[in-house]
């Protein structure tokens, strides 16, 4: 990455392993419509491994970064609390010059299809009518605020 304008750094969850390779979730953990566990944490892991690995001489630009859900109040939970990290990585002195949700739009994913919604705006299917979700609003304000 040397020479690198940026490091984009994308996640969703995290992954265990142990010595037989992966593990599985703890027991009672809660998941996504994916199976991934919520776990946004994983946000702020990352953008400090990343710094880390680099000797944080890159800076680091949050490219992906969502859940796939169908309520909307625990998207606002997830983004939050991987956004505090994101303000936590900051505040050490990480350089995360930006953020970005996936996805605008609730969209096809490749292994699942229609079915797991990341989307800030819903998508009717058969209409093809746009709506945006009360998390779109959250996170606008966000960024109008410039603050968490």
């Amino acid at each position: 990455v040397d020479g690198d304008d940026f490091l984009g750094v994308q996640v969703y969850t995290r992954m265990l392993v142990g010595p037989e390779g992966p593990a599985p979730y703890p027991p009672g953990a809660r998941t996504t419509l994916m199976g991934y566990e919520f776990y946004p944490e994983a946000l702020s892991a990352c953008l400090r491994r990343a710094w880390s690995m680099t000797g944080g001489g890159v800076p680091l630009l949050v490219t992906e970064n969502g859940i796939g859900t169908a309520d909307d109040a625990e998207r606002i939970e997830y983004v939050s609390t991987a956004l505090e990290g994101v303000l936590a990585c900051l505040a050490d002195g990480i350089d995360v010059r930006g953020y970005t949700y996936w996805s605008a739009f609730d969209n096809f994913e490749w292994a699942f299809g229609y079915r797991p919604t990341f989307g800030l705006i819903a998508v009717d299917r058969s209409t093809q009518a746009r709506t945006p979700k009360p998390s779109a609003a959250w996170l606008g304000q966000i960024a109008v605020r410039n603050a968490l």
